[in-house]
């Protein structure tokens, strides 16, 4: 579970990075933009996992504890019970709101998940120990709790890795569309300079200019009138 969620931190992380994979030359014309595809709709935080929590909250007010054996299993069970009840009603709460209002944000999420796994951690050693110390009912209570915590945890990872498969879908056809629109823009562009190497090539040298000979005989002087002696 920690593998998969792992994988799936970094996969929100690094998708929006493939955007800027390709970089398109200057001399290319800017690609048109590609329209979003419909938008899967999104499931919420809350909707996800206040059912689970509320069942927790459920649970955990209502055991008995000084119905267990005494000892330190006992102690320490109480101890704990009485953190994930003030989990419950401090510190989960805006976690969920936060994430609520951006169910796409990598970083609204990472802070729930994070916390929700030490939540699971610590139910978990409540129930450990009421199969020592508990009662039957007690115990069969913790663990269908346990189980939904559980189950909701599993449930919200699905659709966090669902809307990751999404943009990295639409991640990947944005850059396959502007690679195409790129290769198409510098083909263009050298086929252009291909036929103006061509039309210079084809068209007829302009014809020389023809230099003007000066003579260079002495001119013979005009015969003048003689003047009347």
């Amino acid at each position: 579970m920690h593998i998969l969620r792992s994988a799936l931190i970094v996969s929100l992380a690094f998708a929006p990075a493939v955007l800027f994979a390709q970089k398109a030359p200057t001399t290319a014309r800017a690609p048109q933009a590609v329209e979003a595809a419909p938008a899967a709709p999104v499931r919420t935080a809350s909707a996800i996992l206040q059912p689970a929590l509320s069942q927790a909250q459920e649970t955990l007010s209502t055991l008995k504890v000084d119905k267990w054996k005494k000892g330190s299993v006992r102690d320490e069970a109480g101890e704990n019970v009485r953190a994930l009840l003030h989990d419950l009603q401090t510190n989960i709460p805006p976690l969920i709101t936060a994430a609520d209002a951006e169910p796409a944000s990598l970083s609204r999420a990472i802070p729930l998940i994070k916390h929700l796994d030490a939540f699971y951690d610590v139910f978990l050693r409540v129930e450990e120990a009421s199969r020592v110390s508990a009662p039957s009912e007690q115990i069969t209570a913790l663990q269908a709790t346990m189980l939904s915590i559980n189950q909701g945890r599993i449930a919200y990872d699905d659709e966090l890795q669902a809307q990751a498969a999404t943009r990295e879908k639409f991640v990947f056809d944005l850059t396959s569309e502007l690679r195409t629109k790129t290769d198409a823009a510098e083909k263009s562009a050298e086929d252009l300079k291909a036929a103006e190497a061509k039309a210079a090539a084809c068209k007829p040298a302009p014809a020389p200019t023809r230099r003007r000979r000066h003579s260079t005989a002495a001119k013979k002087p005009s015969p003048s009138t003689p003047k009347p002696q």
